[in-house]
């Protein structure tokens, strides 16, 4: 493993050609207005599942901000949200993973999410104030760890810049006091848009096993 190989840029825009040979299958997305085409990308399964936790951190961590709901409810609407990501990104990446024996980056992401929100509901269920008071900064470092991992598993550089900037947001949030929660979703979302709009650096090869 060599994680300063040069030989790929760490984000550069998608090559559909060499996409295919990586992913195998692509979903194409197609905005037209009038006839004309206003948007049009392609996204691979681990893009998918960027775009799919982007609308759910969105979802989560806005709420938390600005919605006056009880923290009993957000709980549980939290809790169905991330197991239902966690179980679309088992569902998606499950062949690709496969395919590289990568299983254990998917297991990690799986004990990450779940592990994280059995804390969150803990916390607000049986009243532990110091995990409430610093909820974004458990969801960061969490992801923190889930990117580095999965960057090392896959020698991407990319990957271990966004877990570096998810740490460094834990030391942003002491100085956007009252708006923990909107900063936490700025750079969660932020990243998954760019891990999904971009491709980034991916040094793994698939195995020899046939699994078609």
């Amino acid at each position: 493993m060599n994680l300063l190989d040069q030989t790929k840029p760490i984000l550069r825009r998608k090559q559909k050609d060499l996409y295919c040979q990586e992913y195998q299958s692509l979903v194409s997305l197609y905005l037209k207005i009038a006839g004309k085409t206003i948007y049009s990308g392609f996204y691979s399964c681990l893009d998918q599942v960027c775009l799919i936790w982007g609308l759910i951190v969105s979802a989560i961590f806005v709420t938390a901000q600005f919605a006056p709901i009880s923290w009993t409810t957000q709980a549980i609407a939290w809790s169905i949200l991330t197991v239902a990501g966690t179980l679309s990104m088992m569902i998606l990446t499950h062949f690709w993973v496969k395919q590289r024996q990568l299983n254990w980056i998917l297991y990690t992401w799986v004990i990450l999410m779940v592990g994280g929100v059995t804390v969150t509901d803990c916390s607000i269920f049986f009243g532990w104030g110091f995990i409430l008071t610093n909820l974004s900064h458990l969801w960061l470092g969490l992801c923190s760890l889930g990117y580095m991992i999965t960057g090392l598993g896959l020698n991407s550089r990319a990957l271990l810049l966004v877990g570096s900037g998810h740490l460094l947001g834990i030391f942003i949030l002491p100085h956007v006091i009252g708006w923990q929660f909107l900063a936490t979703a700025m750079i969660m979302v932020l990243s998954l848009l760019v891990l999904a709009e971009t491709q980034w650096d991916i040094n793994v090869s698939q195995t020899s096993k046939d699994f078609h």
